[in-house]
């Protein structure tokens, strides 16, 4: 029996071949997505722990006393969460700079070292992740970083290190500060590392908001990659003394 055009059967072929269609183009897309441009991202910033015999001479915080400024081997940036039409992202998407400029004025008493006053500026115009294109696209969508290319932050009150940091072992502490990112600024607290061996105090940390929070909307990239409505922001600082 002839089917006539228009008919069940010719309905469902056109479906098929409709349907074969779409799961192709999904099929190419994720392909080009993880394969050709695969993610590797950076683990989050974390200080280790000396393990060297530490002498009294390199424990010593005589001399701390002054102004400590940002040196070679800082880094920031942002870790955000990727999620594909279809599928969510393997990894993070991370983009980091090593752009950073600022200081900290450090006393010492009794053993200890106390942040009197620390600012910091990072140049979020300079963010480099593992795509061209996703950097690209955040000098003019979410961090809009050619609108707004400095971040910065501001120490709201004094941080002390404990006798642990001075001895080459990471310690912890909180730290209330104001962080101006997209033009807004917000005063936060976060649990930050620090360590401090021989000429060189370290700190890491990060901080994870809503993209509201600092004026921003998640980004979405044509439909097909959306960022999740949270960002963080981390960073890896290191100080000399000058």
């Amino acid at each position: 029996m002839i089917k006539l055009p228009g008919s069940p059967s010719r309905k469902r072929l056109v479906m098929v071949v409709l349907g074969g269609g779409v799961t192709l183009i999904v099929v190419v897309f994720l392909l080009v997505y993880f394969v050709i441009f695969p993610t590797s991202s950076p683990k989050p910033f974390k200080l280790a722990t000396s393990t060297a015999t530490t002498s009294p001479a390199s424990t010593s915080t005589a001399g701390a006393t002054g102004r400590w400024s940002v040196t070679t081997g800082s880094e920031a940036g942002y870790r955000v969460r990727e999620k594909l039409a279809f599928l969510p992202a393997q990894s993070d998407a991370v983009g980091r700079t090593s752009s950073i400029t600022g200081a900290a004025m450090l006393s010492e008493s009794k053993g200890e070292i106390t942040i009197a006053a620390a600012s910091f500026d990072v140049a979020v115009n300079t963010l480099k992740s593992d795509r061209s294109m996703r950097d690209e696209k955040i000098h003019e969508i979410g961090l809009e970083s050619s609108r707004y290319p400095i971040a910065t932050f501001a120490l709201a009150s004094p941080v002390t290190l404990t006798e642990s940091a001075v001895k080459g072992h990471v310690t912890r502490a909180s730290v209330t500060g104001v962080f101006t990112i997209h033009g807004v600024s917000k005063t936060e607290t976060l649990p930050v590392e620090f360590t401090l061996s021989g000429s060189t105090l370290e700190a890491a940390g990060s901080l994870t908001f809503p993209w509201s929070e600092f004026g921003m909307s998640a980004p979405s990239i044509g439909g097909f990659v959306n960022v999740t409505e949270k960002a963080t922001m981390e960073f890896d600082l290191r100080l000399q003394r000058t």
